[in-house]
Protein backbone atom coordinates (compact mmCIF):
# COMPACT_ATOMS: atom_id res chain seq x y z
CA UNK A 1 0.00 0.00 0.00
CA UNK A 2 1.04 3.35 -0.88
CA UNK A 3 0.11 6.51 1.19
CA UNK A 4 0.88 10.26 0.48
CA UNK A 5 1.77 11.96 3.21
CA UNK A 6 0.91 15.95 4.03
CA UNK A 7 2.24 17.68 7.01
CA UNK A 8 -0.09 20.98 7.30
CA UNK A 9 1.22 20.96 11.23
CA UNK A 10 4.33 23.06 12.94
CA UNK A 11 5.96 19.84 13.42
CA UNK A 12 9.01 18.59 11.78
CA UNK A 13 7.69 14.83 10.18
CA UNK A 14 10.19 13.17 8.31
CA UNK A 15 10.94 10.49 10.48
CA UNK A 16 7.39 10.08 11.00
CA UNK A 17 6.53 9.61 7.65
CA UNK A 18 9.35 7.31 7.76
CA UNK A 19 8.00 5.10 10.01
CA UNK A 20 4.39 5.14 8.40
CA UNK A 21 5.47 4.35 5.30
CA UNK A 22 7.36 1.69 6.72
CA UNK A 23 4.18 0.15 8.08
CA UNK A 24 1.83 0.69 5.83
CA UNK A 25 3.84 -1.25 3.13
CA UNK A 26 3.71 -3.94 4.83
CA UNK A 27 0.04 -4.24 4.53
CA UNK A 28 -1.19 -5.85 1.34
CA UNK A 29 -3.79 -3.42 0.22
CA UNK A 30 -4.10 -2.65 -3.30
CA UNK A 31 -5.79 0.85 -2.87
CA UNK A 32 -3.63 4.27 -1.33
CA UNK A 33 -4.86 6.52 1.03
CA UNK A 34 -3.26 9.92 2.41
CA UNK A 35 -3.10 11.10 5.49
CA UNK A 36 -2.69 15.10 6.80
CA UNK A 37 -0.95 15.95 9.83
CA UNK A 38 -2.96 19.01 11.87
CA UNK A 39 -2.98 21.49 14.12
CA UNK A 40 -5.64 21.36 17.09
CA UNK A 41 -7.65 24.23 15.66
CA UNK A 42 -7.96 22.47 12.05
CA UNK A 43 -8.83 19.22 13.64
CA UNK A 44 -11.43 20.82 16.04
CA UNK A 45 -13.33 22.58 12.59
CA UNK A 46 -13.13 19.19 11.22
CA UNK A 47 -14.91 17.37 13.56
CA UNK A 48 -17.53 20.21 14.29
CA UNK A 49 -17.74 20.36 10.58
CA UNK A 50 -18.21 16.78 9.66
CA UNK A 51 -18.97 15.00 13.32
CA UNK A 52 -20.93 18.53 14.45
CA UNK A 53 -18.83 17.54 18.14
CA UNK A 54 -17.00 21.10 18.91
CA UNK A 55 -13.95 19.70 20.10
CA UNK A 56 -10.72 18.60 19.21
CA UNK A 57 -9.85 15.03 18.61
CA UNK A 58 -6.85 12.73 17.76
CA UNK A 59 -7.50 11.32 13.89
CA UNK A 60 -10.54 11.46 11.86
CA UNK A 61 -10.75 9.51 8.92
CA UNK A 62 -12.97 10.28 5.89
CA UNK A 63 -13.25 7.20 3.51
CA UNK A 64 -13.67 7.96 -0.23
CA UNK A 65 -16.78 7.37 -1.95
CA UNK A 66 -15.62 8.42 -5.33
CA UNK A 67 -15.92 4.67 -7.04
CA UNK A 68 -13.40 5.35 -9.78
CA UNK A 69 -11.13 6.95 -7.84
CA UNK A 70 -8.68 4.24 -6.66
CA UNK A 71 -7.97 5.78 -2.73
CA UNK A 72 -9.21 4.22 0.12
CA UNK A 73 -9.85 7.99 1.57
CA UNK A 74 -7.74 10.77 4.05
CA UNK A 75 -6.83 10.04 7.47
CA UNK A 76 -6.24 13.49 9.62
CA UNK A 77 -4.34 13.48 12.59
CA UNK A 78 -3.46 15.89 14.91
CA UNK A 79 0.19 15.49 16.47
CA UNK A 80 -0.28 17.66 19.19
CA UNK A 81 -2.90 15.64 20.35
CA UNK A 82 -0.68 12.56 19.60
CA UNK A 83 2.46 14.41 21.65
CA UNK A 84 -0.60 14.76 24.27
CA UNK A 85 -1.60 11.09 24.88
CA UNK A 86 1.76 9.22 23.91
CA UNK A 87 3.05 11.67 27.35
CA UNK A 88 -0.16 10.65 29.05
CA UNK A 89 -0.12 6.96 28.10
CA UNK A 90 3.64 6.47 28.90
CA UNK A 91 4.77 5.49 25.33
CA UNK A 92 6.92 7.12 22.13
CA UNK A 93 5.32 9.55 19.90
CA UNK A 94 5.95 7.08 17.31
CA UNK A 95 3.94 4.38 18.74
CA UNK A 96 1.05 7.01 19.42
CA UNK A 97 0.92 8.25 15.60
CA UNK A 98 1.39 4.79 14.37
CA UNK A 99 -1.50 3.77 16.42
CA UNK A 100 -3.79 6.67 15.46
CA UNK A 101 -2.45 5.99 11.49
CA UNK A 102 -3.25 2.29 11.90
CA UNK A 103 -6.89 3.13 13.44
CA UNK A 104 -7.74 5.45 11.11
CA UNK A 105 -7.24 2.76 8.10
CA UNK A 106 -8.91 0.38 9.88
CA UNK A 107 -12.25 2.54 9.55
CA UNK A 108 -11.74 3.72 6.00
CA UNK A 109 -11.90 -0.32 5.18
CA UNK A 110 -14.83 -0.78 7.23
CA UNK A 111 -14.35 -1.41 11.00
CA UNK A 112 -15.61 0.18 13.71
CA UNK A 113 -16.04 -0.18 17.74
CA UNK A 114 -19.38 0.41 18.20
CA UNK A 115 -19.85 -2.89 19.78
CA UNK A 116 -17.35 -4.26 22.06
CA UNK A 117 -16.76 -7.27 19.81
CA UNK A 118 -16.28 -4.74 16.81
CA UNK A 119 -14.12 -3.45 19.39
CA UNK A 120 -12.14 -6.07 20.34
CA UNK A 121 -11.56 -7.35 16.71
CA UNK A 122 -10.20 -3.74 15.77
CA UNK A 123 -7.70 -3.63 19.12
CA UNK A 124 -6.54 -6.98 17.92
CA UNK A 125 -5.85 -5.85 14.33
CA UNK A 126 -4.12 -2.85 15.31
CA UNK A 127 -1.97 -4.45 17.62
CA UNK A 128 -1.23 -7.01 15.05
CA UNK A 129 -0.01 -4.30 12.38
CA UNK A 130 1.81 -2.04 14.84
CA UNK A 131 3.68 -5.53 15.95
CA UNK A 132 5.11 -6.55 12.79
CA UNK A 133 6.24 -2.56 12.91
CA UNK A 134 7.63 -3.39 16.16
CA UNK A 135 5.74 -0.71 17.60
CA UNK A 136 4.03 -2.78 20.34
CA UNK A 137 2.61 -1.47 23.77
CA UNK A 138 5.22 -1.08 26.59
Amino acid sequence: MRIKIYNQSDFETKKISRLLKKIFRKIKEKNNMSIVFVSLDKIQELNKTFRQIDKATDVLSFPNDDIEDKTLGDIFISLDKAKEQAESYGHSFEREVGFLAVHGYLHLMGYDHHTKEDEEKMIQMQESILKRAKLERN
